[in-house]
């Protein structure tokens, strides 16, 4: 990671379903993988209960991307998965009003042996919040 000496990467906030992608977080600390350090996981049942609003508060809070990771289609609850991609399009298109990078907000489908794929994605979402880091204000 190429950073200017003095500023912190902004924090990424991972919102990750109990069922699936916990686990598959869980795994990778298990196999002592690394991530970077300004990503925070959170186990939460399922994503389809946090409002468009709270995607927004977080933003305005200081978080710099926020990763979705559920477990796709395979959702226990019944049009959850559905409900979640149509609201994060919403938000997506909000987050573009408002100046802010769409990219910056991802909904991925992460199983709970998915170690590889939990790594590339905060991986890609730390290289984008670097990056943005780095352009001339």
């Amino acid at each position: 990671m190429n950073t200017t000496p003095g500023i912190k990467p902004p924090k990424i906030l991972i919102l990750a379903t109990g069922t699936c992608a916990y686990p598959g977080a869980d795994a990778v600390g298990q196999a002592h993988l690394s991530y970077p350090t300004n990503t925070y996981v959170i186990d939460v049942p399922s994503p389809a209960v946090f409002p468009e609003d709270f995607y927004y508060r977080c933003f305005e809070r200081g978080i710099g991307g926020i990763i979705v990771m559920s477990c796709g289609v395979e959702c226990p609850y019944p049009g959850a998965y559905e409900k979640v991609a149509t609201r994060l399009d919403r938000v997506s298109l909000g987050l573009k009003k408002r100046g802010i990078n769409p990219a910056r907000l991802k909904l991925t489908s992460i199983c709970t042996v998915c170690t590889k794929a939990f790594l590339k994605e905060v991986h890609e979402m730390n290289d984008l919040l670097t990056k943005d880091l780095e352009k001339p204000q």
